[in-house]
């Protein structure tokens, strides 16, 4: 593969680094973008179809988010690219003056394979609406996004499950990937207000994947994903592609690992050397009951919560925890425990206080960068979340953070 010949893309984002771990590759930035600035490292909530389930656009504002994602798929089948084109973008359709990343598609290769057929040209999907095909390619996937006007984009990529054994067909879908990004970057209608980043593919092979960081870099686009993984592979192998992926991509561009939300899984990866996440698993267990807090995960629909007056989380300051006094809705596990599996708003709650908790928790890894103290952060999260019994550290963590220099297991 060789890199067309086209000039430097333009680009509708700015990157400013602040500081940069002594220790490890953490690193602390802001991402300029059309609809604001973005602080870095930063999680994504998934707005999957223009809406946070349970959250209106003014609540999603009062989290503290700057950058939410939306579907490229799922908006392309409804409301459709003639509505999109008619209200003016995803923006307007969805009372959203902040910014929007939307996910090309790609993904839906992966969970919904049964339904789409994989060739050069692109994917042939059923729609699960009603059964009539689609044909995404790398140029209609442009074109939906253009008309989303989110303020990146993806290319369309080829996603192969990390846990095939298919190695032939992996390598195909790296290398296909890169061809695909070449027809997106031709396709870009609005380069100078839509970033394109490119998404780096190649299953757990590291040299494949060596391989496909030389050939995106190498397209310049104005920042870069990991892509293919959170798969079902090994923590282990997951640690090994964002360490080899972050250590060959270029310093000046913002690194967006896919599907991570798990607050170990962004600890980590952020003492790895990545600034961006997403994931719909808070707002999905959230609907379930499920509260993250600081020692983990609440389960609130245990009967143990029935008499607990005290906050879902002390000292949190999201509007569900915040006292009336502070403007706060003061609501506590109890109250969580009683609606929860009967009234939608137990949902709702619990989803604005596990999204403004994943965006303090990186806000609070970002300053610990700013003030180089990241592996006494690292170190103090994960004491927190296992009670301080190390014997019970995830030994994919202990690992992954040891070659970064910090020991999770010293006194």
């Amino acid at each position: 593969m060789s890199t067309p010949s086209r000039g430097p893309m333009p680009s509708a984002l700015t990157f400013d680094h602040h500081a940069k771990c002594s220790t490890t590759k953490a690193r602390a930035s802001t991402l300029k973008l059309p609809h604001g600035s973005v602080p870095l490292p930063i999680f994504m909530p998934v707005a999957t179809q223009a809406s946070l389930k349970g959250l209106t656009a003014d609540q999603l504002r009062d989290t503290g988010c700057m950058l939410c994602l939306n579907n490229t798929y799922h908006l392309g089948l409804k409301p459709g690219q003639e509505v999109l084109d008619a209200v003016g973008g995803a923006h307007k359709l969805q009372g959203w003056d902040r910014n929007l990343l939307t996910d090309s598609g790609g993904f839906q290769m992966v969970s919904l394979l049964e339904l789409a057929t994989v060739t050069e040209e692109g994917v042939k999907f059923l729609s699960p609406h009603d059964g009539s095909p689609m044909l995404l390619t790398p140029e209609h996937s442009i074109s939906l996004q253009n008309s989303i006007g989110s303020d990146i984009i993806m290319q369309l990529d080829d996603v192969i499950a990390t846990t095939s054994p298919d190695h032939a067909r992996i390598k195909e879908a790296m290398e296909r990937s890169v061809r695909w990004l070449d027809r997106c970057i031709d396709a870009h209608k609005y380069p100078e207000r839509q970033n394109l980043f490119c998404i780096i593919q190649g299953g757990l092979d590291l040299e494949l994947r060596k391989q496909c960081c030389e050939e995106m870099a190498a397209r310049d686009t104005p920042g870069i994903a990991i892509g293919g993984l959170s798969g079902g592979e090994a923590k282990e192998e997951f640690c090994k592609v964002v360490d080899t992926c972050t250590s060959l991509l270029p310093e000046n561009k913002p690194r967006y690992v896919m599907g991570v939300g798990y607050p170990e899984d962004m600890i980590v990866a952020i003492a790895l050397g990545a600034d961006m996440f997403d994931c719909v698993w808070p707002t999905r267990t959230a609907r379930f009951g499920n509260a993250i807090v600081s020692s983990g995960n609440l389960n609130l629909r245990n009967q143990s919560f029935a008499r607990d007056f005290t906050p879902i989380e002390e000292e949190c300051t999201c509007a569900c925890c915040r006292p009336a006094d502070q403007g706060g809705l003061g609501i506590t596990k109890a109250y969580i425990h009683h609606v929860t599996t009967k009234e939608t708003v137990g949902a709702h709650l619990l989803t604005i206080h596990n999204v403004h908790y994943l965006l303090s928790l990186l806000g609070s890894a970002r300053q610990a960068i700013i003030e180089d103290r990241y592996p006494a952060f690292v170190r103090e999260f994960f004491y927190k979340i296992y009670a301080g019994n190390k014997t019970q550290y995830p030994a994919w963590a202990v690992g992954a953070l040891g070659g970064v220099g910090v020991d999770l297991l010293a006194d």
